[in-house]
């Protein structure tokens, strides 16, 4: 594999698989993925949403539960049949909920489901995850989102000494809060973002686009040497 950027785009040909696809930065991901000309699944439990969004898009929409290993094994399969391989899986839930199943379970059923398919072919792969800046900074009432997100980054960091020697790259994105549909409630509260905003040197919420932007890059030929990685997109809140 080449790790020369290609002349027409980043991503150019590459399959991906994108969960959460409906959610704020599922969507920014997927955005920028195609833009960088990669062949994109979303997926996500929102029919409505991920219809309208595959279809604004132009990409596949999988429909299902990923927390469950006949979802993912569907979602795989999905890829394969519509564009005949994968390259990229990228997890970026951004719901609250069924905080083990989302941020532990999935990465688990995404890794045992699709490792064997990269190694059988001898193919390099991409794992980018999104987890949180609470996996390394604890915060009050935030003690089991942050649990599970430290977890998924140890899993990760494990795993990318397990699979470095085969090209399997695995790398992580910790973003600062973004106006999401689980943060939404406390953010739309003026004073509680101003002292939120007061924690952020460059003195803005995070973006999807922000995420996305960090996403492409980590999944493309230019982050060729680097697995193990915890990119922090926070506008300098973790310095």
């Amino acid at each position: 594999m080449s790790y020369l950027s290609h002349e027409l785009s980043r991503l150019h040909n590459k399959v991906a698989i994108i969960t959460g696809g409906a959610g704020s930065f599922g969507t920014g991901i997927a955005t920028k993925f195609i833009q960088e000309e990669a062949k994109v699944v979303i997926a996500d439990l929102d029919n409505t949403a991920g219809t309208e969004i595959a279809g604004r898009l132009n990409c596949t929409f999988f429909q299902g539960d990923i927390t469950q290993r006949a979802g993912w094994e569907k979602l795989f399969e999905t890829a394969i049949h519509v564009y005949g391989g994968l390259d990229i899986v990228e997890l970026a839930e951004d719901e609250f909920e069924k905080l083990v199943n989302t941020n532990m379970k999935s990465l688990y059923l995404s890794t045992s489901i699709t490792i064997p398919y990269f190694l059988e072919r001898r193919q390099p792969a991409v794992f980018v995850n999104i987890a949180s800046a609470t996996a390394r900074r604890p915060r009050p009432m935030l003690t089991w989102y942050g649990a599970t997100k430290a977890a998924m980054l140890n899993a990760v960091n494990s795993m990318a000494v397990e699979y470095a020697e085969r090209q399997i790259h695995f790398n992580t994105i910790n973003p600062a809060a973004v106006l999401t549909r689980m943060t939404k409630g406390l953010l739309s509260d003026p004073a509680v973002e101003r002292k939120y905003l007061d924690t952020i040197p460059m003195n803005r919420l995070c973006q999807p686009a922000d995420v996305a932007n960090a996403a492409c890059y980590l999944a493309s030929e230019e982050a060729g040497f680097i697995t193990g990685a915890c990119l922090d997109v926070d506008g300098g809140r973790g310095v």
